[in-house]
């Protein structure tokens, strides 16, 4: 994961920070407008790279630890870090998360949504809005004094009360000019257990939400994570920063 050491941004690097947020909720932005019925996973990234480089910025993703492609596109069953690829086909009823981070000035915009692909199920339709608040849920316990455990309680006790599960392979992380870095956010927790929130920590929450079990499996590829039993699986992310009177979310658009 990274430093386990946890670094406070000094105002500065904040605004550098909000920069590249909000560039990567712009790419997010243009992206939803291609996602529809026979674009392909690797179509969606050429087009994520192609606009990123034309903004002067760089994909994160390319190349870290050897992942090959731009952006990660996680379709249906995949939890996340699925690899763009031309035989992946969207089809109608589909639903698809884009993960993007773009790097700006040396620093990371690290933000995900699910989006439907055509006509959803009324099963996927839930997921996705569940999943939606589960992300605003967690958000909203960020303050000064708050624990990590507060995050994670709040989002799993909104997913269980709708009859989903929490995955618990993959959680959210600090960032900043550094990928990832400490602190680890899990998205499952206790209520006032885990390190103390303080202005000027900033990390991802990124809640990865099931239909069914909670168990993750990872592909031959090294990277695809699928739900064990092939049940829809459904993610949002933004990057956050902890501020003297409560939060702020930097992936926004301007």
């Amino acid at each position: 994961m990274g430093s386990e050491r946890i670094t406070l941004l000094s105002r500065r690097e904040i605004d550098k920070m909000r920069r590249a947020g909000a560039l990567a909720a712009e790419l997010l932005d243009y992206l939803a407008t291609l996602v529809k019925p026979g674009i392909s996973t690797l179509d969606l990234n050429d087009a994520a790279e192609e606009w990123t480089q034309a903004k002067q910025a760089r994909s994160a993703p390319l190349g870290y630890h050897g992942f090959p492609k731009s952006i990660c596109t996680s379709v249906n069953e995949v939890i996340c870090h699925g690899i763009p690829n031309a035989k992946q086909v969207l089809k109608d009823g589909d639903i698809i998360n884009i993960d993007v981070t773009p790097i700006l000035d040396g620093y990371h915009g690290d933000t995900s949504r699910t989006f439907f692909v055509g006509t959803p199920s009324p099963e996927a339709k839930k997921l996705v809005e569940v999943t939606a608040e589960c992300l605003h849920r967690g958000i909203a316990e960020v303050k000064p004094g708050a624990r990590i455990g507060d995050i994670g309680a709040a989002i799993q006790e909104y997913a269980e009360a709708n009859n989903y599960s929490v995955v618990r392979d993959f959680v959210g992380h600090g960032v900043s000019h550094i990928f990832h870095t400490a602190p680890q956010i899990p998205h499952y927790g206790t209520r006032g257990k885990g390190k103390k929130l303080k202005a000027g920590m900033v990390f991802t929450i990124e809640p990865m939400i099931n239909e069914g079990t909670w168990e993750a499996v990872t592909l031959d590829d090294g990277w695809t994570a699928i739900t064990k039993d092939g049940k829809l699986s459904a993610q949002f992310e933004h990057t956050i920063a902890v501020t003297k009177d409560g939060v702020e979310i930097l992936t926004l658009s301007d």
